[in-house]
């Protein structure tokens, strides 16, 4: 049995949650044998009547049956084992995850044998607004898809991928299907514009045997057709301008399926009030629910002009929702395009004076200190002025 199933009682129930919330149910009958409809209701926060609807029609198609409580049918088991990618799965593990505070203990060994991968992944291009988050906050990205009922049996993207998680995403399946993460029937795509990640991510999921597949792709050009309407939830962290943001969640919105109650994780610096509103307002125009802001939520390595850290939005998708910007994008989009500063660094040991920033030879302070002062080669310097382009 396929899927089918889901669609069908979708199509005779009138609910406004989406296929994912009729899902949802059958997994809380799974894990929980003997569980209530008054239960279920509650954890699902569907009215009494809609999930009792709903438990009739699953019971039509045998695949639970009311007993003592509900329960799967040996039927409903093989669908939410096989078809929907359960079956083989650390149950411990993944209730553990599930329902309580995640802490780094309770992945410990995953994350020793992670800290070589990422303290080995390329530098940070700073040009396209890249920086390198921290394994936990990459791992607690992971668990955030488990906790959204998102991660097992589901086609995941990542808009850019600088932070790994589509390395953290598969070795979490690992984890939980006992070294296969392929028991899962999840598959991870990476949608990324630098090579230097592509490679990388390529490199890992060949010598882990994990479920990546990456494309080159440069969210400015259109998006190929045969992506679109074809995922489950989207993680991205944008360049952190009103740019970067509409257009990278605009991507997101034309790759995920059109169905209801389905997540954007979208992680984003800490902004003022009045940028804050504005990014409620494209929330708004794109159709798109804003279920949860978690603050400090992110941590970065050498991201000090954010303070090291940004907040994770959580967005889902309504019967409303649509892509502010559907076309090719050819207008500023990352930060150093946007504010297009010039900065004037002084080399300490010669004083000769370098010019740093947009379309300039080196745009970014990493780059020239990488190089070298251009006379002396010292890689030490004061910022002594700096102006618009």
């Amino acid at each position: 049995m396929n899927k089918e199933a889901i669609d069908s009682i979708y199509s005779q129930v009138s609910i406004k949650d989406g296929k994912k919330a009729i899902e949802n149910i059958l997994l809380d009958i799974y894990f929980k044998p003997g569980i209530s409809t008054k239960e279920i209701a509650r954890k699902t926060l569907l009215p009494l009547p809609i999930v009792a609807a709903i438990k009739k029609e699953f019971i039509k198609t045998g695949l639970i049956e009311q007993n003592r409580g509900v329960n799967c049918t040996p039927r409903g088991m093989r669908f939410v084992e096989h078809t929907m990618g359960y079956g083989h799965l650390n149950r411990t593990l993944y209730q553990r995850l599930k329902h309580e505070p995640w802490h780094p203990d309770d992945l410990h060994d995953m994350m020793s044998k992670l800290e070589g991968v990422f303290e080995n992944r390329p530098q940070v291009d700073v040009t396209i607004d890249q920086s390198r988050c921290t394994l936990e906050t990459s791992l607690k990205r992971a668990v955030l898809a488990l906790q959204h009922e998102v991660l097992i049996g589901r086609d995941i993207v990542c808009l850019g991928d600088d932070d790994l998680v589509s390395v953290s995403l598969a070795f979490l399946l690992k984890q939980l299907f006992r070294q296969n993460a392929h028991k899962s029937n999840t598959r991870i795509h990476v949608f990324e514009i630098d090579k230097r990640i592509i490679s990388y991510v390529n490199y890992v999921a060949e010598s882990e045997n994990l479920p990546i597949v990456c494309y080159e792709m440069d969210f400015r050009e259109q998006l190929p057709s045969e992506f679109l309407r074809r995922f489950d939830c989207v993680f991205t962290d944008p360049p952190y301008t009103l740019q970067g943001l509409s257009l990278f969640v605009s991507r997101g919105i034309q790759l995920l399926k059109q169905e209801i109650g389905l997540p954007i994780f979208l992680s984003f610096a800490h902004k003022s009030p009045d940028f804050a509103l504005e990014m409620q307002r494209e929330f708004s125009r794109m159709g798109l629910l804003v279920t949860s802001v978690l603050p400090r939520f992110n941590q970065y390595l050498g991201a000090e002009i954010i303070g090291n850290t940004s907040q994770m939005i959580v967005l889902q998708s309504t019967e409303e929702t649509k892509e502010s910007i559907a076309r090719d994008y050819r207008d500023a989009l990352y930060t150093g395009e946007v504010r297009r500063t010039i900065r004037a660094y002084e080399c300490k040991r010669c004083s000769l004076v370098t010019e740093v920033g947009f379309q300039m030879q080196w745009q970014t302070i990493e780059q020239l200190k990488q190089k070298g002062c251009p006379s002396c080669r010292h890689d030490s310097f004061e910022l002594i002025q700096k102006k618009n382009a």
